[in-house]
């Protein structure tokens, strides 16, 4: 399979000096993930490939509907062995999605299967794949050791009890730091019918009344400090466009009230509840030493029927076209006024907003942290090579590089991780090119160690700190 070969992507002598000799041994921090602390804490096997490689991954399910096939063949009754050999018609047609690349090298650094993925082989690789998924190194635990991941960061509701973490810490024999990350969307979402029953939700689970907005600051606080207990050192926010709203404390008392009562609130105060208890919770995670995150741009759950039929986060989501760079300047300003501003990490769904990112972050860098402000990585329909290159050349060409934290999964699936391999290509292939075209100096050791805190050790620093 000669797409797949050693020097993949690699067009240069230096690219592959630098992918080879720095890149590629580097161990893995994954900062943002949905994988499974349960199937963690239990070390999980699967019982076939279907279960492990198609089971909630959005990315594949989008493909094969693209193709026609019928949802009982990706997400409904079909049998497993079907929906794998669903999988196997779809993918020789997936050319020039990331999807082709990734697909197949999950099947050749897991399984060891250098032929490419048809309906003729199909039979023989599922065999092949399920028979090697019956040896214990598959399991999850296994998994996370053979990709040398050192430390990944699973998505958590700030009302879970994060007993399958402890239960990861106390086995004491795992090789990889699982970590939970603080989610709070429900809390921040005053608009959806469910906000009152949340609530009621967090109530019971820190045994706190919230009868005003001042309580509900309290509970959340209590669960932020519960979490850092737990190891929690990350938060993540999922907006459609980043709200920001000059809001008073009385104010926010008043809108609060009146979500609770289940009265219509106006998109303006919506806003203003939000940008308030951004505030709040800006300035508990600063006084912790905790990093947010900020992912922006994606409009959720656009196909109503599917969403009656299948739920959430089945792959009918999208790109938003928003407003940004006055909101997101405001926002930070207004957290860095009194210094409260935590270390951020802001991504975009929408690469027209590359730019803006770039310089905004740029406005709220401050002495001593090094790249206190980072632009994340391509997301979501941007994590494809042009989606990388682009946000790397944007951070490069408005800000500095060399500080960037580099890639994330954002996966479901404990088969992602060669994505840090492809990333790390894109990344040297990059490098590379400038050396060879004369506008970086032949410096192998210097822009290799750039090339390893852009895989590894940036993370490791910025997480650590």
């Amino acid at each position: 399979m000669t797409f797949l070969s050693e020097h993949m992507m690699l067009k240069s002598e230096s690219a592959k000096l630098l992918f080879h000799d720095y890149a590629k041994q580097m161990p893995i921090i994954d900062f943002h993930t949905h994988l499974s602390p349960q199937e963690i804490a239990e070390n999980k096997t699967y019982h076939n490939i279907t279960e492990l490689w198609l089971s909630g991954d959005h990315y594949k399910w989008r493909a094969m509907r693209w193709l026609g096939f019928d949802e009982k063949l990706i997400t409904g009754e079909a049998s497993d062995k079907e929906k794998f050999m669903t999988w196997a018609k779809t993918l020789p047609y997936t050319m020039g999605n990331p999807i082709y690349v990734w697909s197949h090298l999950e099947l050749s650094r897991y399984f060891g299967i250098e032929e490419l993925l048809t309906p003729e082989n199909a039979e023989h690789i599922w065999e092949v794949c399920n028979e090697k998924l019956k040896d214990s190194s598959f399991s999850t635990q296994n998994i996370l050791q053979q990709f040398n991941v050192k430390v990944i960061n699973t998505t958590d509701d700030p009302i879970d009890s994060l007993n399958y973490h402890r239960n990861i810490m106390e086995q004491g024999n795992i090789a990889t730091e699982v970590l939970p990350t603080f989610r709070p969307d429900q809390v921040l979402n005053i608009d959806q019918l469910s906000f009152k029953d949340y609530i009621h939700k967090m109530e019971q689970v820190t045994e706190l009344s919230i009868s005003n907005y001042s309580d509900l600051i309290s509970a959340v606080e209590n669960r932020i400090r519960y979490f850092n207990e737990n190891g929690c050192r990350i938060s993540d926010h999922a907006f459609t466009e980043l709200p920001f709203s000059s809001c008073t404390e009385d104010e926010a008392a008043t809108i609060f009230k009146k979500g609770i009562d289940g009265q219509q609130l106006s998109l303006d105060e919506i806003h203003k509840y939000q940008t308030k208890t951004m505030m709040h919770l800006g300035q508990i995670y600063n006084s912790l030493g905790w990093t947010m995150q900020l992912h922006i741009g994606a409009i959720r759950n656009n196909n109503s029927r599917m969403l009656s039929l299948l739920g959430k986060d089945t792959g009918y989501d999208s790109i938003l076209d928003y407003k940004l760079a006055e909101n997101l300047n405001g926002f930070l300003n207004e957290l860095d006024k009194e210094n409260t501003l935590p270390k951020t990490i802001v991504y975009t769904l929408n690469a027209a907003g590359n730019d803006v990112i770039a310089s905004a972050i740029g406005n709220f860098q401050s002495t001593g942290a090094r790249g206190k402000l980072q632009f994340g990585s391509g997301w979501w329909f941007n994590d494809t090579k042009e989606g990388m290159l682009n946000q790397m050349k944007t951070l490069a060409n408005i800000g500095v590089l060399s500080t960037f934290i580099g890639m994330l999964t954002d996966s479901r699936s404990f088969l992602s991780f060669p994505r840090h391999e492809y990333f790390r290509r894109v990344l040297c292939d990059l490098f590379g090119g400038w050396i060879e075209n004369g506008e970086l100096p032949r410096d192998y050791e210097f822009i290799g160690s750039i090339i390893q805190d852009i895989s590894y050790n940036n993370a490791l620093n910025y997480f650590s700190k």
